[in-house]
């Protein structure tokens, strides 16, 4: 028994609007525990919705269509799914002077084409809409299934959902379960490498583990079901531990943790702080430094030595050194490190230099070359090498060299302190 969602409105398909009703929806499901395998986005045209409609009724339990409740033409969803079931729509009086009594409370006067809003399913119950003139519907147009329907507005549904349908859904007796999860993060490993170490555990049922990549970044999702979450946790905890143990210093954090956050936190458990560094990144990598709250207890401040003559009179690089080896090499980012360590009096300095593109490179260095320099505590300098593939855009290199630089910095907090 599952729930499918819905989400009707041509400019969501031409990516007019972001579709945040869907992802609403299912972390809203997760939490009451009705598993849900389909999301389906249809325009305002009745035989393709109607093609949904016979799709999602023979494999779910529950759906749930967000769009098309409006006073135009175009807002077809409920006439539709009436047709659909061969179901004649019945206007409701009440529906029709709550509209009236909307419009007037802002001044204005209700139009002819608002009644259409008031037109039900014979049978079907409403759901109401306290701030727009949209009403949903709560439907058993056939025994095990369930039809709600709700405005498109994200405001507007976000209420009704949680005031009238979460309550009749639990009445229903959905919920007796949630579904909690955690997703652990890796930095540093490719999402097949993380997944051949961990493959046995993808034949879980509960808890279950999934995998997914995002920007370099490589997540498993662990979730339980479980009449609470505190039993969830316990469920989940042991999954957890194992995949931690197996992954090593590739896992850094857990839900919302971030690379800049855990960074943060090693730094101020040992009581250290950081400087940096920067050419090709601009400023990415403090950026993602100062993002996180309270850092200016660990982190206190950067140059962004785009150019040379900026690297060699506030860093100390040798002019030397940038004529023999030019300023994406490993002397150069290993002077910066320790240049700005110097200048700015911390414990850790962080620089980067590169060729971000999309021009700037040659066969010897080519876009997506990148060094990483990181100046330790006490006083040795190393140098890191990246080649992120001259296929790669400008933002991407960048991201990824402040990314890779924060993990290099994390590996080394770990090794020393913990």
């Amino acid at each position: 028994m599952s729930a499918e969602i819905i989400c009707v409105g041509t400019e969501l398909l031409l990516g007019d609007i972001l579709n945040t009703n869907a992802q609403f929806l299912a972390l809203e499901l997760a939490d009451l525990g009705i598993p849900h395998y389909y999301q389906t986005v249809v325009g305002d045209n009745p035989s393709r919705l109607k093609q949904v409609l016979a799709m999602a009724c023979d494999r779910s339990a529950i759906l749930i269509f967000t769009g098309g409740l409006g006073p135009t033409p175009d807002d077809l969803t409920t006439e539709t799914i009436a047709d659909f079931f061969g179901v004649p729509l019945i206007e409701q009086v009440d529906i029709i002077e709550d509209i009236a009594r909307k419009f007037a409370q802002r001044g204005r006067q209700m139009t002819a084409n608002n009644h259409k809003q008031a037109l039900i399913p014979e049978g079907a119950k409403v759901l109401p809409n306290p701030k727009g003139t949209a009403p949903g519907i709560i439907w058993h147009p056939r025994p095990g299934l369930t039809i709600l329907t709700f405005p498109g507005v994200p405001s507007e549904m976000q209420r009704m959902w949680r005031e009238t349908a979460v309550p009749y859904l639990k009445g229903q007796g959905w919920g007796q379960q949630i579904i909690y999860s955690q997703t652990l993060r890796f930095w540093g490993i490719g999402e097949s490498a993380l997944a051949e170490k961990v493959a046995s555990f993808f034949d879980l049922t509960n808890p279950t583990v999934a995998p997914y990549a995002s920007q370099g970044e490589v997540r498993l999702r662990v979730s339980a079901r479980a009449p609470s979450q505190g039993e969830a946790i316990q469920v989940i905890e042991p999954v957890v531990k194992q995949l931690r143990q197996i992954a090593g210093a590739d896992y850094f954090g857990v839900d919302t943790d971030t690379l800049a956050s855990v960074v943060g936190q090693l730094l101020t458990d040992a009581n250290q702080t950081v400087s940096v560094a920067e050419s090709c990144t601009g400023g990415g990598l403090g950026s993602m430094l100062t993002a996180v709250p309270g850092s200016s207890d660990y982190f206190l401040g950067g140059i962004i030595s785009y150019s040379n003559d900026v690297k060699v009179s506030l860093l100390g690089v040798k002019s030397s050194d940038l004529d023999k080896w030019g300023a994406v090499s490993k002397p150069i980012a290993q002077q910066m490190a320790l240049g700005v360590r110097s200048r700015l009096t911390t414990d850790w300095g962080v620089s980067i230099t590169g060729i971000a593109g999309p021009g700037g490179g040659n066969e010897s260095k080519p876009v997506g070359l990148v060094y990483i320099g990181l100046a330790t505590p006490d006083d040795r300098v190393e140098c890191f090498k990246y080649n992120f593939g001259r296929d790669r855009d400008r933002a991407s290199v960048r991201h990824w060299s402040a990314c890779y630089a924060l993990d290099q910095l994390r590996r080394r907090l770990l090794e020393q302190y913990h």
